[in-house]
């Protein structure tokens, strides 16, 4: 077996040590998202949504749909909660009176922001210690990553539901047992 030169095996290392960084902030990411959630009295899915459609500005539930890679009965399913929670609303676009927006409530920031406030002040202080290039590689790093995600979870949307999950959805469909969360589209 051929020695790797140590420039290949630092690349190597440190690709290793992304992923892992990786990892550990997206599920960072999930923890603290799904901890806020509760706070508020959202799920984390609602809680994602609503900070997507707060990102895009005013939108269809399609557009949302896509954005988020939820089928677009999930996604009026958490637009109905969202409205519940008085957190969004829906109007009439007024481009094109056929469409429906849903816009994010000045509610929303009101009672979700103080959540957020420590780390973005964390976060502010982490990023004077970059420059405007190192930030700029981060930037672009990041946003092809998303791109990549946004592949991902287009194919993971396309798959057929795992064994396990058709097995349960035939066996409640047998017993008359309403479908859960998890087990629906």
């Amino acid at each position: 077996m051929a020695a790797r030169s140590p420039k290949r095996l630092t690349r190597v290392l440190l690709l290793q040590s992304l992923d892992r960084v990786l990892r550990q902030v997206s599920a960072q990411s999930v923890l603290m998202s799904d901890t806020v959630a509760r706070h508020v009295g959202l799920n984390s899915t609602d809680l994602e949504c609503l900070d997507l459609l707060f990102l895009a500005g005013p939108t269809t539930a399609g557009q949302l749909a896509t954005h988020s890679g939820l089928t677009t009965g999930a996604m009026t399913a958490v637009i109905d909660r969202l409205e519940r929670a008085r957190f969004v609303r829906r109007r009439r676009d007024p481009k094109d009176r056929r469409h429906v927006l849903v816009e994010v409530l000045p509610r929303a920031l009101d009672v979700i922001q103080p959540f957020f406030e420590p780390i973005a002040a964390a976060m502010s202080r982490l990023h004077e210690r970059y420059g405007e290039r190192e930030l700029s590689i981060v930037v672009d790093y990041l946003s092809r990553s998303l791109e990549v995600g946004t592949e991902h979870l287009n194919w993971l949307g396309a798959l057929p539901p795992a064994a396990g999950v058709r097995r349960q959805r035939a066996k409640k469909a047998e017993t008359g047992t309403p479908r859960t969360a998890a087990a629906s589209d």
